[in-house]
Order: C-alpha cells, then structure tokens, then sequence
C-alpha cells in the first residue's frame, strides 16, 4: 500500500507562482509513474503532468511552458513547479503513483488564482 501525501497549495496572484509536492511513501518509488492531476467542481479529473521512473515527462497543453514536474528518488517525492498562473488554473491538485497494477491518490491540495 502507498500513502500519497500533497502539500504546498494556497491562494496567489495572477501571474504568480507556487510549487506544490508530493510525498509517497510504503512502497517502491521507481515502480511508479508519478503525476499531478487537477479538478474543478463538476468537471472530470484532468492530467496536468506526469514523470517516469527515468524523468521522462509529459504535460497537458494549457500548462506547457509554465509547469515543471520533478521527482527526487531518495526522498520519495514529486514537486510541481508552477509559473505564471492563470485564473483558470484554480483547482484542487492530486498527486498519483501509478503502476500497471494500481493507481493511487492523495486527498487533494486547493490551488486558487486570484487577485
């Protein structure tokens, strides 16, 4: 079982930037593609990023050029680095650990852009 913690949201500024992480912990790190999903009320779940156990990444198009997604293997995390935000960039954030097996989720950290 991997618990899959996210912290790091809040409010800021259009334009601003803030940088969300993610820890996973009960299992083996490299095992999983890790990725950021966002949701609004009464939409779908929408891929933001995802990172291989090799880096390899991938992004949705409203969020390239201004995301960077990072693992750090030692310390079983995953960071969003994210730039000039946008109103529409609000959301709650979740972190995934995801294998050919299972899929797993943290609860949720509230991004809000607004001025």
């Amino acid at each position: 079982q991997v618990q899959v913690v996210e912290s790091g949201g809040g409010l800021v500024q259009p334009g601003g930037s803030l940088r969300l992480s993610c820890t996973a912990s009960g299992g083996i790190f490299s095992f999983y593609v890790m990725g950021w999903y966002r949701q609004t009320p009464g939409k779908l779940r929408e891929l933001v990023a995802t990172i291989s156990s090799v880096g390899s990444t991938n992004y949705a198009d409203s969020v390239k050029g201004r995301f960077t997604i990072s693992r750090d293997s030692a310390k079983k995390t995953v960071n969003l680095e994210m730039s000039s935000l946008k109103p529409e960039d609000t959301a709650v954030y979740y972190c995934n650990a995801h294998s050919t097996v299972s899929d797993y989720w943290g609860e949720g950290t509230q991004v809000t852009v607004s001025s």
